[in-house]
C-alpha cells in the first residue's frame, strides 16, 4: 500500500523543528556566514530537545525515531542555515551511524551515548588528500603492536572534528588485500599524536567545521577496532548510503529556503508597474522550482522509508542524492537570477544558498560517483 501521510510522531517533529529553525537558527544565519562562528549553541539546544540522537536506540540515549524523521530535521535546519544542516546531518549519519551499525555494546555505551547526548559531535574520517572518490586509495595505516593499533596518516575535509570527542576512521591494515585490507577504528580525539587542523577557506558553509586530521604514531587499544577486521571499506560504503539521504534532505531544505525567499521577493518587487509574480516568465520559474523540490523531497523520503523497512536502498539513496543536489543548484541559480542585482547581494540571502549548495554535488560521493552507483545497481 502506498501511503504518503507523515505519522503523528513525524508531524510533531516537523512542527517542532520548523518553529525551532525559524526562531533559533534563522536569525543568526547571515552573521554565521560572515564570521564562520560554529553553531555550538544551536547544537546544545538541539541536544536539550532530544534531537542529537534522534534515530538511535533509546537504550543508548537516542530518540528511537526513524530515518524519515532524521531527514525532516536536516531539511528544516538547512532551509534557514545550511551550515547548521550539514553539522547535524554529519553528526548523525556519518558520526553516529557507524557506531550504531557496527559497534559492540561496549563501544556504543562508551561512544554512541556521547553522540546522542550531544556531549560529542559525530565525525567520520574517510577522505584523504589522495583518496576522495576513490576511497579504496586510503593510505592511512594501522599496525597492530601488541595490544594496541598504531595509526599514521592524514584525513582531509572532515566535518565536525574540532567538536568531536572521538573520530571513526578508516585505515589500511593489510595492503596486500586491497579494499579488503581496510579496517575501521574509533580514535578518541585527545589521543597523543592526533592533531585537528581547522584552517580551510571555503566557498560556502562557512559556519560548518571542516578540518584536516593528522595521525602521528597514534595508539589506540586493540578493542577500538570497529566491526570486523578488513571490513572497514564495506562498512563505510554502507554508512555513505545512509549519509546520502542526509545530503539529499539538505538539498531539499536549501532549495526550499531559496524558493521561499524568491516567492516572497517576486510578490513584492515591482517592474514595469506590476509585481514580478505577475509575469509569466517568473511564474513559470517558480512553478518549476516548486515542482522539482517536491519531486526531490519524495525521492529522499522514499529512500529513507526503504531504509527504515530494512530493504535495499542503495540505488534509491544515490538517485535521491543526485537528483536533489543538482535540482538544488538549479533552484538556487534561478533564485539569484530572479532577484536580479539584489540576488548578488548578501542581504537577500539567496547568494548564500547558492554558495552553500555547491558542496552537495561533491560531498559524500560526487554526482559522477552517484551515476556510477546507479549504473551498477541497474546492471550496466
Amino acid at each position: 500500500m502506498m501511503h504518503f501521510d507523515l505519522t503523528t510522531e513525524q508531524l510533531m517533529i516537523r512542527n517542532l523543528i520548523h518553529e525551532f529553525a525559524d526562531e533559533e537558527v534563522a536569525p543568526g544565519a547571515i552573521d554565521r556566514d560572515r564570521t564562520g562562528n560554529f553553531p555550538k549553541d544551536i547544537c546544545d539546544k538541539l541536544a536539550k530537545l532530544g534531537l542529537m540522537g534522534l534515530p538511535f536506540p533509546e537504550a543508548y540515549g537516542g530518540g528511537g525515531a526513524d530515518t524519515i524523521s532524521f531527514a525532516i530535521v536536516v531539511e528544516e535546519l538547512s532551509r534557514v542555515c545550511a551550515s547548521t544542516g550539514i553539522t547535524y546531518s554529519a553528526h548523525i549519519s556519518l558520526g553516529g551511524a557507524p557506531l550504531h551499525l557496527f559497534g559492540t555494546h561496549e563501544q556504543k555505551e562508551s561512544y554512541l551515548t556521547k553522540i546522542c547526548s550531544g556531549e560529542s559531535l559525530g565525525a567520520f574520517g574517510l577522505t584523504e588528500p589522495d583518496a576522495g572518490s576513490d576511497a579504496g586509495g586510503t593510505r592511512t595505516t594501522a599496525v597492530l603492536d601488541g595490544e594496541e593499533w598504531v595509526i599514521n596518516g592524514t584525513k582531509c575535509f572532515i566535518t565536525n572534528a574540532s567538536y568531536a570527542r572521538h573520530i571513526v576512521l578508516t585505515a589500511v591494515t593489510d595492503r596486500s588485500q586491497g579494499t579488503n585490507g581496510i579496517s575501521a577504528f574509533i580514535v578518541p580525539s585527545d589521543t597523543p599524536g592526533f592533531t585537528v587542523i581547522n584552517n580551510y577557506e571555503k566557498m560556502g558553509l562557512h559556519a560548518s567545521d571542516t578540518t584536516e586530521l593528522i595521525f602521528d604514531q597514534v595508539r589506540v587499544p586493540k578493542h577500538n577496532l570497529l566491526g570486523t577486521l578488513g571490513n572497514g571499506y564495506k562498512q563505510f560504503l554502507a554508512t555513505l548510503d545512509g549519509g546520502r539521504i542526509g545530503i539529499g534532505a539538505m538539498a531539499v531544505g536549501i532549495a526550499q529556503g531559496a524558493f521561499e525567499k524568491t516567492l516572497e521577493y517576486a510578490k513584492q518587487r515591482k517592474q514595469f508597474g506590476r509585481n514580478l509574480s505577475a509575469f509569466q516568465a517568473i511564474r513559470f520559474k517558480l512553478a518549476d522550482m516548486a515542482m522539482n523540490i517536491e519531486l526531490a523531497r519524495n525521492m529522499v523520503y522514499k529512500a529513507a522509508w526503504l531504509k527504515d523497512k530494512g530493504r535495499s536502498f542503495k540505488k534509491e539513496a544515490a538517485m535521491a542524492k543526485l537528483f536533489a543536489t543538482e535540482m538544488c543548484m538549479s533552484v538556487c541559480n534561478q533564485a539569484v537570477q530572479t532577484h536580479g542585482g539584489y540576488g548578488y547581494m548578501r542581504e537577500y540571502e539567496v547568494e548564500r544558498f547558492f554558495r552553500d549548495a555547491k558542496l552537495l554535488e561533491i560531498g559524500e560521493g560526487t554526482s559522477e560517483v552517484q551515476r556510477m552507483v546507479i549504473a551498477s545497481q541497474i546492471g550496466c
